[in-house]
């Protein structure tokens, strides 16, 4: 018998500095390059310009994380980073974050979210392209390794 999808008991709220550790875990064995620091993740913990969401199941199972950016004066909020847990991957944790951080960026009176992702990422692209996110533009050498982004935007 298999057990339960992930997503059946998804939870989004924002994280708490109870979070910390395991933010940082993911964030290090996500990313190689480009990342939040400890530091970085408790500044944003406090701060009114960012939001840090986090995902989790069975009331404790940490599965992943977006990071989401408010700028005074403008309307459109800033998808800075999104990753889930290996276990997590394909079974709508990502989905849910990129949702929470859209109703979040609302709520903050935005009327877009954009984000860049780097253009070798496929499976990413095809989720934002599948949650109605549009490419409006490119970055070469975007990333600390020289990898290009693309850049996505959606309405909200």
């Amino acid at each position: 018998m298999q057990p339960p999808p992930v997503t059946a008991s998804v939870r989004v709220r924002r994280a708490e500095v109870s979070d910390l550790d395991d933010l940082v875990a993911l964030e290090e064995s996500s990313f190689a390059q480009d990342r939040l620091s400890r530091a970085q993740y408790r500044k944003h913990l406090d701060s009114e310009s960012a939001l840090v969401l986090v995902a989790s199941a069975n009331h404790r199972r940490f599965l992943g994380t977006a990071v989401v950016f408010f700028r005074k004066g403008t309307t459109v909020a800033r998808l800075y980073s999104i990753a889930t847990t290996p276990q997590a991957q394909g079974k709508g944790v990502g989905s849910a974050l990129i949702h929470a951080s859209e109703n979040a960026a609302r709520g903050h009176g935005c009327r877009s979210l954009r984000l860049e992702v780097r253009k070798d990422n496929a499976v990413a692209i095809r989720l934002y392209e599948r949650l109605g996110y549009v490419r409006i533009g490119e970055y070469a050498k975007y990333y600390a390794d020289g990898a290009d982004a693309f850049r996505f935007e959606k309405l909200l």
